[in-house]
């Protein structure tokens, strides 16, 4: 009897070793400083995101909710995209087995991931495990030059590996392209089925077809037929993006679109007014500042230009630094034959520019350039920004060979196509206050308004696109002597008399480098251009108790 108790005590101690043994080490091993994580998340002013559905039928505004349902599911691929350890990390967090899990899991949420996005991706969980330059598309230890080893001896990859909806990952010793629809099936089966839901709600015939065909879009992966209905919404109130469009993610080469959802209300009444620029698009197309035989007169002219106020985010454009504008879609076949649509996202500008462009520019501004800025100087900017996203070379021909300016830059293409859409729309925006488009008075206010707000961006950290693309501009505008520093006041001056010129210049140069697809040259000017110079150090030293950005508090929320 003894012996039988003496056995089974041994076997439940061998059992509760090898229980012990099986028990996972915790992902979280070291994490930034608690005080200094305090910090950042100060940097993010909580601004609340309501909406007025008082212009939608009661249809729409249960569509609504099905398209903020199915925008959630982005948000969990997004996740994906970014890191792979993102889900167990975020388990982790929720556990609550330290005490400051709730400010990191805090920070998490608003980076998408362990990696600081105003930071350059460093990393403020596990500080010693960088960000993969490809995030989760590729497999982490994925260099360039394998990749490209991998496609020279099987060129038959190329379209799959280079396209936009693939992941590329390892199958034993081989290299795999994974469509979108079949790696990240478990959420887009249901958000096309929430989708389908919200068809069949909506009262309008041409957001159902969208939807309906975004829906088939997510199990088919293939999108053009979506975007190209998306392109031909009419008399909507609900304006809906969701899907794979930006490629800023992937910092390997820029092929991989990352999942985003923008859900919005049309604001009829500012839109009319900006429909007008539209009418220009041909004219802007035409006085670039570079040679005829690399403008690009074959994409679509329709490029509707929408005002809206942001309902709900998800996925990518959520992740750090909230967007407030964007010019979509991206396909440059649906571009030659529609255009492309310009949504600009009044309430988030509105709010950036109250809470956080205003109390910058007061501290770095000269007193007579602060006298010239405005709200709407900088909105009517953004315009251009996105206007000037469909404009210049798009498909170019490079050795012989029909390409896309994106594939030929790389991963340089994100932060020099951001430069190109701010210079170039600098540029054109004194042609269209001469043609009667915008007031007289905002000539004098744009660049004022326009050099303010750089500030701002280049707070998100220069290796993020829109940063890095307006540290750049500021450098060389300063070399040009067309933005001045005082040292005696840490103030910065617009030269009125030389930035004319020196937007045209640089505009050409931008421009160029992407008709030709030199890569080299892109990179030249990245690297010349994208620091932080010690006079836009001592300006951003003053903002450090200035928000850098908002933490949208969605309302629609409430609702679900």
């Amino acid at each position: 009897m003894q012996m039988r108790v003496l056995n089974l005590f041994i076997v439940m101690l061998l059992g509760a070793i090898m229980i012990g043994c099986e028990k996972k080490e915790p992902l979280i091993q070291d994490y930034l400083d608690v005080n200094e994580l305090k910090t950042r998340l100060g940097k993010f002013i909580p601004v609340e995101i309501g909406y007025d559905e008082s212009s939608l039928g009661a249809g729409d505004r249960q569509a609504l909710l099905k398209m903020v349902q199915a925008a959630k599911l982005m948000d969990e691929i997004f996740l994906r995209q970014v890191y792979d350890q993102n889900p167990a990390i975020r388990e982790e967090l929720k556990t609550g087995a330290n005490a400051d899990y709730a400010l990191l899991n805090d920070y998490f949420t608003i980076n998408f991931g362990p990696f600081d996005r105003l930071e350059g991706d460093q990393p403020f969980i596990n500080l010693n495990q960088p960000k993969p330059a490809g995030a989760n598309f590729y497999p982490p230890d994925l260099t360039k030059e394998a990749f490209e080893q991998w496609l020279a001896g099987h060129p038959e990859d190329r379209e799959a590996f280079t396209g936009y909806f693939t992941v590329i990952r390892r199958q034993g010793d081989e290299l795999a392209a994974i469509p979108y629809s079949e790696a990240y099936k478990a959420f887009l089966d249901p958000a096309a089925g929430l989708l389908k839901e919200a068809a069949a709600l909506t009262e309008n015939s041409s957001l159902k077809t969208y939807l309906n065909s975004r829906a088939d879009a997510f199990l088919s992966n293939d999108y053009f037929q979506s975007d190209m209905d998306w392109m031909d919404l009419q008399d909507h109130n609900i304006e809906i993006v969701i899907g794979p469009y930006e490629v800023y993610e992937d910092k390997l080469f820029g092929y991989k679109a990352a999942f985003e959802a923008f859900i919005t209300l049309v604001n009829h009444e500012d839109g009319q007014k900006l429909r007008k620029v539209s009418e220009y698009l041909d004219d802007l197309e035409r006085r670039l500042p570079i040679p005829d035989e690399h403008k690009n007169f074959e994409r679509g002219k329709a490029s509707p230009i929408v005002v809206a106020d942001e309902v709900f985010t998800a996925g990518d454009t959520k992740a750090g630094v909230q967007t407030i504008a964007f010019n979509l879609p991206n396909d440059e076949r649906v571009r030659e034959a529609k255009g492309s649509k310009k949504v600009m996202l009044k309430n988030v500008s509105r709010a950036k520019y109250d809470n956080i462009s205003t109390p910058i520019m007061q501290r770095v501004l000269a007193e007579e350039d602060l006298a010239r800025v405005s709200f709407e100087a900088f909105f009517y900017h953004v315009l251009l920004h996105e206007m000037c996203h469909g404009i210049g070379p798009g498909k170019i021909t490079k050795n012989g060979q029909e390409t896309t300016v994106n594939k030929e830059l790389q991963e340089t293409y994100p932060t020099l196509e951001e430069a190109k859409a701010d210079i170039v729309g600098l540029y054109h925006f004194p042609y269209l206050v001469e043609k009667g488009v915008f007031a007289p008075e905002l000539a004098g206010q744009v660049y004022a308004s326009f050099v303010g707000g750089i500030f701002r961006s280049v707070r998100f950290g220069v290796e993020a696109a829109h940063g890095g693309g307006n540290a750049i501009i500021l450098n060389y505008l300063m070399e040009k002597s067309a933005v001045e520093f005082d040292p005696a006041s840490a103030r910065f001056r617009v030269n009125y008399q030389q930035i004319g010129d020196a937007v045209r210049d640089l505009s050409r140069e931008i421009l160029m480098i992407q008709a030709l697809g030199d890569y080299q040259a892109a990179k030249a000017l990245i690297e010349k251009y994208r620091i932080i110079a010690p006079e836009l150090q001592i300006a951003l030293n003053k903002l450090n108790d200035i928000p850098v950005d908002i933490r949208p508090q969605f309302a629609v929320e409430k609702k679900l």
